[in-house]
């Protein structure tokens, strides 16, 4: 590593923890109509319970040390210092590999990946990880500008990873991190041999309306798919809509109401899981809650909402990729392989029937089963 690159380690204030209780204290709760379900969004009950056990039982000192088990590290590129996790192989000749984390994620996705990932009991199956932190969201923090969409991103990482002296590596991620991967593979050609994604949208779904015609050659599991992303448009996206258009109006709640974070989130973690309980019934509550810990302590709900206006507004759409491109696609997911091969390089695609948009969080194993057999192909 060069002597750009700078170690980080976490060490929350207390004060810090001592002001999230207290606000969570004062909460002034919505009154809501009586006998209310999740289909109006986060039920008050619900989260009343959910921010009691945030305020009195969940331990950030335990998450944040798990966290410092790993090296992290930061540096400055493209006028903006980026903060990531560099957890190195014991086996030197591992493949490198690029993580790269979704909206509303973090790192913490990839918490549970990084040790089998990096020493498996197979050294050919074995990678050097590095995990950003994406400009506006957690460690990294608000940007310093805008703009930063996947395209710059991903040339930013391409950067990161020939500053860490890696010539030849992969690139994995699911829901915005499903943009950044692809991008990495269109802005390094010559250095990603392969690109892993799951919880894919753009560039891997159909735009506008599907005719009967394309209808009758879609299979069942295409069907579910196209389905699944046309309620998703009618009643699922408002939160896109808002985020896309006016991220700074809704920043106000996020940056001053743990409440009002912890709600935003957890919708998510609710509306985009496998199966039909609660978030905590798919992925463990104290993950969800130290995830949502990197949005609130480091002020980062409102400017990571800047993700999707950034994306909207930048003008910078998918081009064909030639880089060699496999698709995990679990329960959840809504792409669908025929237009994902109209600008992708699809070599592999594996249809699971568990698991929802947060796999890293809810069946790593599978996950990380899907990543290792993907590269094995291409090392």
């Amino acid at each position: 590593m060069t002597s750009d690159i700078t170690p980080y380690r976490l060490d929350v204030p207390q004060q810090q923890l001592d002001d999230l209780r207290e606000r969570l204290a004062r909460t002034r709760w919505p009154v809501q109509l009586p006998e209310t379900d999740w289909s109006r969004g986060v039920p008050a009950d619900y989260l009343q319970g959910l921010a009691d056990y945030w305020a009195n039982g969940y331990d950030w000192r335990k998450h944040e040390a798990r966290l410092n088990s790993h090296p992290q590290f930061t540096t400055v590129i493209d006028g903006q210092e980026i903060h990531f996790l560099h957890v190195r192989s014991p086996h030197e000749d591992a493949l490198p590999l690029l993580l790269a984390h979704g909206w509303p994620g973090s790192v913490v996705e990839f918490i549970d990946m990084i040790e089998p990932l990096a020493n498996p009991a197979d050294p050919a199956d074995a990678f050097h990880l590095v995990i950003p932190s994406h400009p506006n969201f957690g460690f990294t923090g608000p940007a310093t500008s805008p703009g930063w969409d996947s395209t710059r991103i991903a040339a930013a990482y391409a950067e990161l990873m020939k500053r860490l002296g890696y010539t030849r590596y992969g690139a994995q991620g699911g829901d915005f991190g499903a943009f950044i991967a692809p991008d990495l593979g269109r802005a390094a050609p010559e250095q990603v041999v392969g690109v892993h994604v799951n919880a894919a949208t753009a560039g891997f779904i159909p735009w506008g309306e599907v005719d009967e015609e394309t209808k009758a050659g879609l299979n069942e599991r295409e069907l579910r798919s196209l389905e699944g992303l046309n309620a998703f448009m009618a009643d699922g996206n408002g939160y896109f809509q808002i985020q896309a258009t006016k991220p700074n109006t809704i920043g106000f709640g996020l940056a001053d109401s743990p409440a009002g974070q912890l709600a935003w989130i957890i919708e998510k973690f609710k509306d985009w899981t496998h199966g039909d309980g609660l978030p905590e019934d798919a992925i463990d509550r104290d993950l969800i809650l130290t995830n949502v810990m990197l949005y609130w302590l480091y002020n980062t709900g409102a400017s990571s909402a800047h993700m999707y206006y950034d994306s909207m507004h930048s003008g910078n759409w998918p081009t064909p990729s030639a880089t060699p491109t496999a698709v995990a696609h679990f329960a959840e997911d809504v792409a669908i392989r025929k237009y994902a091969e109209e600008l992708n390089n699809i070599v592999r695609w594996t249809d699971f029937d568990q698991g929802g948009h947060f796999a890293a969080l809810e069946v790593p194993e599978l996950l990380v089963q899907d990543v290792r057999a993907f590269f094995r192909t291409v090392r």
